[in-house]
């Protein structure tokens, strides 16, 4: 990381500023805290991952394991706090909405007790569309990884 990139860094940022960044919330809100985010470029976050998990009671009874489908739903809404506070958009009701998915890797199963790193890096940034490489950590074993895309719009009429 440059100097400059430092500098612009923000972090950690808690869950009451993650909940301004992001509308999910429990059960589905899956980023409990953000260890450094250097705007325009990267974010690290962490999911606590605890056997209190809904998912786990059936995935699966007596080998509880996170469900591939939700770690990269939790590097997605990572990368939503990366874009929403690079943007300047954190408390304006935008939203990141997920497009697409590739490469999706699952390498190791993620259990409870453990403390899931994300890390998701800037691929492209647009004003609407931005693409994002992200990775789910379990100390310095790769659990899973992939590239995904979101676009940031206006929540629909309501």
């Amino acid at each position: 990381m440059t100097d400059a990139a430092e500098a612009g860094a923000k972090g950690p940022l808690d869950i009451r500023r993650i909940m301004e960044s992001l509308p999910h919330r429990y059960p589905m809100l899956l980023v409990d805290r953000v260890e450094s985010l250097v705007p325009d470029r990267s974010i690290v976050a962490i999911k606590a991952v605890t056997i209190n998990e809904g998912f786990f009671q059936g995935h699966f009874p007596g080998r509880p394991i996170m469900p591939g489908v939700l770690i990269v739903e939790a590097l997605a809404q990572a990368a939503g706090v990366l874009a929403v506070e690079s943007l300047g958009l954190a408390g304006t009701g935008k939203l990141v909405y997920f497009m697409a998915i590739e490469g999706a890797k699952f390498r190791t199963p993620v259990e409870p007790g453990i403390l899931l790193r994300l890390e998701v890096e800037f691929v492209q940034k647009r004003t609407s569309v931005c693409k994002f490489a992200g990775r789910a950590l379990l100390g310095d074993k790769v659990a899973a990884e992939a590239n995904f895309t979101a676009m940031i719009a206006d929540p629909p009429a309501g």
